[in-house]
């Protein structure tokens, strides 16, 4: 999150078609939840171009990478190396002193998609679980996220966004930046942006 040290969520592989959707929400939900970069898998071109789409529509800062090395941005980063799996150390126990950490050094999120070698294991610095309990590998980001930078997320700004949601208590409304929310049309015909 803009502010700290950088932190960087890395997509540790991906299967073309069966794991597209998955992967494409990891590197949204980093984005909208405080993350400065993703980085994902060489083979995850089309879920990299809908993350660069949202953050050109929906504004940044957010860098989105790709990179055919995984192993060696774990063993070769400089900094903190969080590995999110559910036989880790539970999120309410390693949270407070992995933000901490980002006084003085970035922090690499590890995301498993396929099977994860044993080798990201010991090269964490923390294996941290969201719950031990089976569940979405996206899920548990965005809880880490959220523990991570405490709530604060949740009000970050979008500078180059070339729209908006307007948040309503029913119905959808996005309307272009460039005009205010009282009185824009908005963005399409129903007003939902297209975000797949």
């Amino acid at each position: 999150m803009q502010g700290t040290q950088e932190v960087v969520v890395l997509r540790y592989g991906h299967r073309p078609g069966r794991d597209d959707r998955m992967t494409t929400h990891v590197g949204l939900t980093a984005r909208a939840l405080g993350a400065d970069r993703v980085i994902l898998p060489d083979n995850a071109t089309q879920s990299a171009e809908t993350v660069a789409d949202i953050t050109d529509r929906f504004g940044g800062p957010f860098t989105i990478e790709q990179d055919d090395s995984q192993k060696a941005t774990v063993r070769d980063w400089d900094g903190v190396v969080v590995h999110l799996t559910m036989y880790g150390l539970p999120v309410e126990e390693t949270a407070p002193e992995i933000r901490t950490s980002l006084d003085s050094e970035p922090v690499l999120i590890v995301v498993g998609g396929e099977k994860v070698p044993f080798e990201i294991y010991e090269a964490a610095d923390y294996n941290v679980g969201v719950t031990n309990q089976p569940h979405s590998e996206v899920a548990g980001l965005a809880v880490f996220l959220d523990r991570l930078f405490e709530g604060r997320e949740l009000d970050a700004e979008w500078p180059d966004a070339d729209r908006a949601v307007v948040p309503k208590a029913t119905g959808k409304k996005v309307v272009a930046t460039d005009e205010t929310p009282a009185d824009a049309d908005t963005v399409g015909g129903d007003g939902d942006a297209d975000t797949s």
